[in-house]
C-alpha cells in the first residue's frame, strides 16, 4: 500500500508547488497617455489618476485605432491598453493598443 502513495503523494506535492507558483505571464491595464517617447510610456489610470511609467521595448506592437503606429504617435489624453513582459530583470511595455481621444 505504502509503495502506491509515495506516487500520489509526490504527485500532490508538485501540484501544489506549481499552483503557488506566481506566473510569470504578461500584465495587460488600460489608462491615458500623458507622454509618450524615447522608449518611455507616461500614463494614468482610467481616471486621469495614479500616473506612472513604462519603458516600451525597442519591438514593441504599437497600435492605433487597429494600424500599426508607433510610440510618438500617441498622443496625451489617448486611450490605452498596455501588455507588459518580463525582459531580463524588468517588466517593459511590449504592446500598446491606443484608441484616438474623443473616439
Amino acid at each position: 500500500m505504502r509503495h502506491r502513495m509515495l506516487p500520489l503523494g509526490v504527485g500532490l506535492l508538485a501540484l501544489a508547488l506549481a499552483a503557488s507558483t506566481p506566473a510569470l505571464a504578461a500584465d495587460s491595464h488600460q489608462g491615458k497617455v500623458v507622454s509618450a517617447g524615447d522608449g518611455k510610456l507616461t500614463m494614468t489610470d482610467t481616471a486621469g489618476q495614479h500616473q506612472h511609467s513604462h519603458e516600451v521595448a525597442a519591438d514593441a506592437a504599437i497600435s492605433c485605432e487597429g494600424k500599426p503606429c508607433g510610440l510618438t504617435d500617441l498622443k496625451a489624453g489617448d486611450t490605452i491598453t498596455v501588455t507588459l513582459d518580463k525582459k531580463g530583470d524588468k517588466m517593459v511595455a511590449t504592446k500598446i493598443e491606443a484608441k484616438k481621444a474623443g473616439s
